[in-house]
């Protein structure tokens, strides 16, 4: 897997200061999307063991709320191995910390009735998320009023209380 960027105080994808990891790889081309370079597999850096532990330190100081994945798109299936130990481990060193990822999937229809019957990875994945922004973009439903989303059709979902 590649990432686009790390960004270590992040304010824009979830609540509070938070370390959000953009990673490389969509199938999905939203019309508008505000990150297209991100849909090439191969563009960017490739996600190594140093990779995640920058991550985790840099998830360390208390003013940090959490851990943001973006993209891209992370929940693609070559993506979910890669990131499965980095969020293993940021379940064990920051418990009172939350995870919030941000897929075009659809909850119900594609993470659930779908992919966690098909791929490996989906299920586990998912207990360890707390906030799901789920729904491609959708250029006509743009609203820049919204917060932590970008258009009209996508959900804030508590993934815990969902499952």
């Amino acid at each position: 897997m590649n990432y686009a960027a790390i960004k270590k105080h992040d304010i824009a994808n979830g609540p509070g200061v938070r370390v959000s990891l953009f990673v490389s790889g969509c199938t999905h081309h939203c019309e508008g999307c505000f990150n297209p370079e991100t849909w090439d597999f191969q563009y960017g850096t490739p996600y190594t063991a140093e990779t995640e532990l920058e991550i985790l330190e840099a998830l360390e100081p208390d003013y940090i709320r959490g851990l943001s994945l973006l993209g891209g798109e992370p929940l693609e299936p070559e993506h979910q191995a890669a990131l499965l130990p980095l969020l293993r481990r940021f379940s064990r060193l920051y418990p009172d910390k939350t995870i919030w990822c941000y897929t075009g999937y659809t909850f119900e229809t594609d993470l659930l009735d779908r992919m966690c019957n098909e791929w490996e990875y989906t299920k586990e994945l998912l207990s360890y998320i707390d906030v799901l922004v789920d729904g491609e973009f959708i250029d006509e439903q743009k609203n820049l009023s919204l917060r932590f989303k970008g258009s009209r059709n996508q959900r804030i979902i508590d993934v815990p209380k969902s499952l």
